[in-house]
């Protein structure tokens, strides 16, 4: 139930201050009043109730979230209505506490974009700046519209990148349990019988023991070692320095730079329609566009644009001189700045480099699978040439 701090004067005079959980203001009110008080000042309170200040939604508990909110204002229906339809709409218990301190808030005067702020990890700064720009503008239900599109289109895109590499890390992962299984265990059994018969042994065969004996004895320092480097990096990447200098070397990678670029201009591209489209001025949605693009070269790639862009310069001339950005999204913004249809043009663009990079991640996807095969029989045939090798060579000596 959500919270609502309060002011009340009591029969002597006396001012009280504190917290009460009611549905609505009104209904805090008229508590109040049933306890001899006169309220003098109710309003939601700041402070997260039930853990609820730290709750997030799921992808798709935000995408239904917001297509269900639109088509509700699309409806006509106003904001405090539409999240009491929503509350009763969840089937979620979290999404329904979550709803009914919005529908709180709204209804006590709080302004939407501040109610949204509650849940900073269930909206993300991206979705309360299209919220607050849709009612600034009187756009709520086109912005929201807007918004649930983008929303599924990221969802999708997710979805065909986690299918693409879940199968390639599946086979990586289980090579090499079953390459470390026999190395530690199943090898040394079988070479054994070898070393006993005190014959000469071929150098891939005492290079194959060499390892076994290498992983049965320090395989637990590697396994520290590999631990302490992998913190070690995950701490180092917290620094922006680090990270931006890890960001370019990936986009410097063949094959992988391609489709980390095309994803995040897509991604730079499709917000700045939504942000354009929804009347909000061009050098705010720039910034707000900004802060979507994960690697951080374009980011700063984009901020060096609306810095120009600030001082005059043509926004495809701007991203043009950057060098960082696709040539279909220069020609395309050219296009929609001269014509006078942005929003469109960038929607285009958006939908392009994100046939792009679903190109290019099933192209990455054939190529690994058979890379994976390939690496995987090359280890395979090592260790049976490594286990067959004496054997023929004790054949050649009893002939």
């Amino acid at each position: 139930m959500p919270a609502f701090r309060f002011e009340a004067v009591d029969a002597t005079g006396r001012l009280l201050r504190g917290e009460l959980e009611a549905d609505t203001a009104r209904g805090a009110r008229d508590h109040l009043r049933a306890q001899g008080y006169t309220p003098t000042a109710v309003a939601a309170s700041t402070r997260p109730r039930d853990g609820l200040g730290s709750a997030g939604l799921s992808a798709t508990e935000r995408v239904l979230f917001t297509r269900q909110w639109a088509t509700l204002a699309q409806s006509g229906m106003p904001v405090d209505q539409a999240l009491a339809a929503l509350e009763e709409q969840a089937d979620a218990g979290r999404v329904a506490k979550l709803t009914r301190v919005l529908r709180a808030a709204v209804e006590s005067g709080e302004a939407l974009p501040d109610a949204l702020a509650r849940f900073p990890r269930a909206f993300d700064p991206l979705y309360r700046g299209l919220v607050a720009a849709g009612a600034e503008t009187g756009r709520l239900p086109e912005v929201l519209s807007r918004l649930a599109d983008y929303l599924e289109a990221r969802q999708a895109l997710r979805q065909k990148l986690s299918v693409a590499l879940i199968y390639p890390l599946l086979v990586t992962l289980v090579a090499l349990g079953v390459i470390g299984v026999l190395l530690a265990y199943v090898v040394p059994q079988i070479v054994g019988v070898y070393q006993q018969s005190r014959q000469a042994l071929p150098w891939l065969t005492r290079a194959l023991i060499a390892t076994s004996n290498t992983m049965r004895d320090t395989g637990w320092i590697f396994a520290l070692l590999s631990a302490l480097a992998v913190a070690g990096f995950a701490f180092a990447y917290r620094g922006g320095a680090f990270r931006s200098r890890v960001h370019a070397s990936l986009l410097r990678t063949p094959v992988v730079g391609r489709l980390l670029a095309s994803l995040d201009t897509a991604r730079f591209a499709s917000t700045l329609a939504i942000l354009v489209g929804s009347g909000t001025p061009l050098l705010r949605s720039l910034d707000a566009a900004a802060d979507v693009i994960r690697m951080h070269p374009l980011a700063d790639a984009a901020r060096r644009a609306g810095a120009l862009v600030r001082e005059g310069v043509p926004l495809a001339r701007a991203l043009k001189e950057q060098r960082r950005f696709p040539p279909i999204l220069i020609h395309l913004v050219a296009n929609g700045e001269q014509t006078g249809r942005l929003p469109p043009m960038l929607e285009r663009a958006a939908e392009d480099l994100e046939r792009d990079a679903e190109t290019r991640l099933a192209w990455l996807a054939a190529l690994l699978q058979p890379a994976l095969i390939v690496v995987m029989g090359a280890i395979v045939l090592v260790l049976v040439l490594a286990v067959m090798l004496p054997i023929v060579s004790m054949n050649q000596l009893i002939r």
